[in-house]
């Protein structure tokens, strides 16, 4: 039995030398800014979480990922995890509690509790005429806004590691994951890389909460955020585009394993951001799969993952 089961991700913790830089390219990105301090900078979505994103100011790194508690008791549970920090009181814009781990590689795993909530930013969208309804939008134009095309929450993070099976374990084991779709070369017991989901028991959640791949180096592949519709991975994908200031990493496309519409972009230091829309919804009962690479991580429409988006870890 896992010690707790953590209800969904909270945030991303990255490093930055320059937090105007890094407030510039998740603004574009579509995030707003809920807070900033003279050490850390916390950006938030549409949804009421007071921050998806964190950039303490520093040399440029990864520090870790951060996950919610299903309730309070659990921060006492997950407390006594070897190394665990102890239940502490967050002294962050947001406050709440936590307990800090340290997952196989070295990175900072946070428990959260209690961070507060801020009311949602409304997002005004029309309907999507379809083939089957084509009247969802009868006599109303269809007109997408200008501005950035905004974040609604955080959805994932993925991680690179040479130590695949202990990391994955570790998770599963301290955090409570279940195993979506485990992905293998050659023979079934070489896996490569590894979608987990929480465990919510009959509620259904996002296809994978994080995923791990078989790397020689550790560290942080991508974070990934959910858009409102696949609309706004498309007009986002322009606007950052016509910028001309960022990478663009891969997209857009739609994946095979979790089935979101996505776009991959890499912030001024290299770090990966994904945007996504559409995602598979699973729940405990849904069991779980092992595929071959060559037919997991392929894409049901767009391009291959470029060289540069696989070989992409940010320590």
């Amino acid at each position: 039995m896992p010690i707790i089961k953590v209800a969904d991700m909270a945030y991303g913790r990255l490093r930055a030398p320059d937090l105007d830089a890094e407030e510039e390219f998740l603004t574009h990105f579509g995030m707003v800014r809920s807070a900033r301090t003279e050490n850390a900078l916390y950006m938030r979505g549409t949804d009421p979480a007071h921050h998806i994103h964190v950039t303490e100011k520093g040399e440029p790194g990864f520090v870790g990922m951060a996950y919610y508690a299903a309730n309070e008791e659990d921060l006492d549970r997950v407390a006594q995890a070897p190394g665990a920090s102890g239940v502490e009181n967050i002294d962050e814009p947001g406050g709440g509690k936590r307990v800090r781990l340290r997952e196989p590689n070295g990175y900072q795993i946070e428990v959260v509790w209690g961070i507060e909530q801020l009311p949602p930013i409304a997002v005004d969208r029309d309907l999507m005429n379809t083939g089957t309804e084509p009247l969802r939008r009868a006599g109303r134009l269809m007109r997408l806004p200008q501005e950035p095309t905004p974040i609604r929450r955080m959805g994932h993070g993925v991680m690179g590691t040479p130590k695949l099976v202990e990391t994955v374990q570790w998770f599963r084991d301290t955090l409570g994951f279940i195993c979506s779709d485990d992905v293998y070369v050659d023979s079934e017991d070489n896996l490569i890389g590894s979608f987990n989901r929480c465990d919510r028991g009959e509620a259904y959640v996002d296809h994978h909460v994080f995923f791990c791949l078989k790397h020689e180096k550790a560290g942080l592949n991508h974070l990934s955020f959910e858009v409102h519709d696949v609309d706004d991975v498309l007009a986002g994908h322009e606007r950052l585009e016509q910028l001309g200031k960022y990478e663009h990493m891969w997209g857009v496309g739609r994946h095979l394993l979790g089935s979101q519409v996505y776009d991959y972009w890499a912030d001024p230091w290299g770090r990966v951001h994904e945007r996504w829309a559409d995602t598979d919804r699973l729940n405990a009962e849904s069991g779980s799969n092992l595929l071959p690479a060559h037919e997991a991580l392929s894409s049901q429409w767009g391009s291959p993952p470029p060289e540069r988006f696989i070989s992409r870890i940010s320590a």
